[in-house]
């Protein structure tokens, strides 16, 4: 990997990117209060299966054939995907979360060094909203990288994200937080090879019935420190 490419997806990855990342739990903070997540192996085993079960089966597969889409300039098969986050989002706080996170990205990308990349102005012309893993793929892509840095560039992005909410919701000490986040970058290459394997076989399939359902309990949660 070249070092501009390798930059690229630090910065992308990087929880310091104004895309708002940092500021949702993915039904974390719906555990906590639910009491299924307390304490640090509770959390650790709750991220490791959403990673199991979110990006090796539908997120990793879903960047793959999105960074195929871009790199091909293939803009009616960006759309069908596109439209498939927003159909796979179970609950009115992950579809606003991938919609904010994907408008978010394409004004980043506006202000960037391939501003005028005719796929940049696709992307912000999918409806009803460019969406996080179509922005994310994009912006990867116009960095050099392929599909399987991709993944992983998301992947550790999340993993971040994710053992910073626990450390706030549960909450956890930051020695906590990364033995959490050395777990989830552990298996996180196995996760992105299962989700190439996925996305060659078209076995792409969004199913987490229990996150879906702890999403829709934080739309209404009382007390609550992440976006909903």
């Amino acid at each position: 990997m070249i070092p501009s490419t390798l930059l690229r997806l630090i910065w992308l990855a990087s929880p310091a990117l104004p895309v708002g990342g940092f500021s949702y739990s993915e039904g974390l903070e719906s555990a906590v209060e639910a009491g299924l997540v307390h304490d640090e192996p509770s959390a650790a085993d709750w991220l490791a299966n959403q990673l199991e079960l979110v990006l090796a089966r539908a997120e990793g597969p879903l960047l793959a054939e999105a960074w195929q889409a871009w790199n091909e300039h293939d803009g009616a098969a960006a759309a069908a995907l596109n439209a498939w986050v927003g159909a796979s989002r179970e609950s009115a706080e992950m579809r606003q979360q991938a919609e904010q996170m994907g408008r978010s990205m394409v004004e980043w990308l506006k202000n960037g060094e391939h501003t005028h990349d005719a796929r940049i102005a696709a992307l912000a012309a999918l409806r009803p909203a460019p969406t996080w893993p179509l922005a994310f793929a994009l912006a990867a892509a116009l960095g050099g990288a392929d599909a399987r840095q991709t993944i992983l560039a998301f992947g550790f992005g999340w993993c971040e994200n994710m053992a910073q909410a626990a450390m706030k919701a549960v909450p956890l000490g930051q020695a906590a937080a990364q033995r959490m986040l050395a777990r989830l970058a552990a298996a996180l290459p196995g996760a992105v090879d299962d989700a190439l394997a996925r996305a060659a076989a078209g076995r792409r399939q969004a199913f987490a019935p229990m996150l879906a359902i702890l999403s829709c309990h934080h739309e209404t949660q009382y007390s609550r420190l992440f976006r909903s």
